[in-house]
């Protein structure tokens, strides 16, 4: 799908943005474990999670979804049935990555496999510790891409000391030690999100957390609960940053996840000079949530590296956006990961903003942006990556351009109803062609 888009107004008044969808895959994947039902609100019918929720449904699991709420009827943790069809987890990295684990502790046979995106983004990361616990997995170059095949059972506790910090990574090895006796630990070189480790707890597994250190006693019995599922601050950052360098905007982002492990874009923006105000905080299912207001302002460039990457590695394109419009220079560092992504993130964010005029110089792990150049009317392509897609509509209405993009499709994944959003107000012109 094509999209034309126009506009540039202020945004003012107040939104809600999707559910969180890490949070969502996780209450579906341990819902579907734990004996008992498990309610979800505030679901991301996204197609990402709706492929988490087709995988689980071949795995034997009920599963009801009306719209932005979920039930699921758990089975326990021995009660998955080998499925009888391949697990096709479409274009999301979190189901293949988070499904292997529960699959690794499994006394069947299973293939995975995904879209042409996800079968060239790596595996190895899971497959190789959740070989070390006692899983035989196969496939393609040595089991480090999709499709891959899982022989499962007789898991072994594990203390792995991961070399990245990956919030699948470790909770693909956290959902393999449910399945072995003793404890399962894992250690990571900076904390990243940390969702598994609070809903394993809410639905009764013994676990620690000290600083990057996890450590899972294993076969519990996990209980279905109530998860209320927070709005996604990865969405909500698109308009967040949208406020922040639209002149006379003010605008008010409701029931937003701000999980202390996800708020990187927050802490980047506030150094950047962006006028943010949380208000309204408060637990809801263990999450920390807040309302966002936030206001236009000058920015200007910062240094983006280090611990806080893993914090906010799905925000980079759109800071790269708030980047463009800051007043001198902003590197991001340390950001390798961006290229495995579903697209090159470095090379896309560099190519298709440049045909907008940004100034955008590509790094091995990263990409540096001098802001303040004006916009040029352009063609662009999402190359099917839906943070590319809204980043690139956000650019366009803030440089008050004309912007064609091919693959608007994409933003489905995780923001099924981001035009509609982006229209409210009256804010852009949106002219949509198959």
């Amino acid at each position: 799908m094509k999209v034309v888009i126009e506009g540039g107004g202020p945004l003012r008044g107040e939104i809600t943005v999707p559910g969180d969808k890490s949070i969502s895959h996780r209450a579906l994947i341990l819902g579907a474990l734990a004996e008992g039902e498990t309610e979800i609100s505030g679901f991301l019918a996204g197609e990402d999670c709706l492929s988490t929720v087709d995988c689980l449904r071949k795995l034997g699991v009920e599963i009801a979804v009306q719209e932005s709420t979920v039930r699921v009827a758990g089975v326990g943790l021995y009660g998955l049935r080998e499925p009888s069809a391949i697990l096709d987890c479409g274009n999301s990295g979190t189901t293949a990555r988070l499904l292997l684990g529960v699959l690794a502790g499994q006394p069947f046979y299973t293939v995975l496999t995904g879209d042409s995106s996800l079968r060239q983004r790596p595996m190895s990361r899971v497959v190789e510790p959740l070989r070390r616990m006692g899983a035989a997995i196969w496939g393609r170059s040595q089991g480090k891409l999709l499709p891959l095949s899982v022989q499962g059972g007789g898991m072994r506790a594990l203390e792995y000391v991961s070399p990245l910090a990956s919030a699948q990574v470790k909770s693909a090895v956290l959902l393999a030690g449910l399945y072995a006796q003793g404890i399962t630990a894992v250690r990571e070189p900076e904390k990243s999100r940390d969702h598994s480790e609070r809903m394993l707890a809410a639905f009764g597994a013994a676990i620690e957390v000290e600083g990057n250190l996890v450590r899972l006693q294993g076969q519990p019995r996990l209980q279905g609960q109530a998860v209320r599922v927070p709005g996604d601050i990865s969405s909500a950052a698109f308009f967040l940053v949208a406020a922040s360098i639209m002149p006379g905007s003010d605008l008010i982002v409701r029931n937003v996840g701000v999980n202390p492990t996800r708020t990187g874009v927050l802490d980047v923006l506030r150094e950047m000079g962006a006028a943010l105000e949380l208000f309204n905080q408060r637990l809801e299912s263990g999450e920390p949530v807040a309302d966002i207001r936030v206001q236009s302002a000058d920015l200007r460039g910062v240094e983006i590296g280090g611990e806080i990457i893993p914090r906010l590695i799905d925000e980079l394109p759109i800071l790269a956006v708030a980047a463009m419009f800051a007043d001198g220079e902003t590197c991001v560092r340390d950001a390798a990961e961006l290229r495995v992504k579903e697209t090159d993130r470095i090379e896309a964010v560099a190519k298709e903003f440049g045909k907008l005029g940004a100034a955008i110089t590509p790094k091995a792990d990263g990409f540096v942006v001098t802001g303040g150049r004006p916009l040029l009317a352009a063609a662009t392509d999402s190359r099917g990556d839906h943070r590319i897609a809204m980043a690139l509509s956000i650019a366009a209405l803030a440089g008050k351009v004309r912007l064609t993009m091919d693959s608007a499709e994409s933003v489905a994944i995780s923001f099924p109803g981001f035009w509609q959003a982006l229209h409210q107000g009256e804010i852009s012109r949106l002219d949509f062609f198959q």
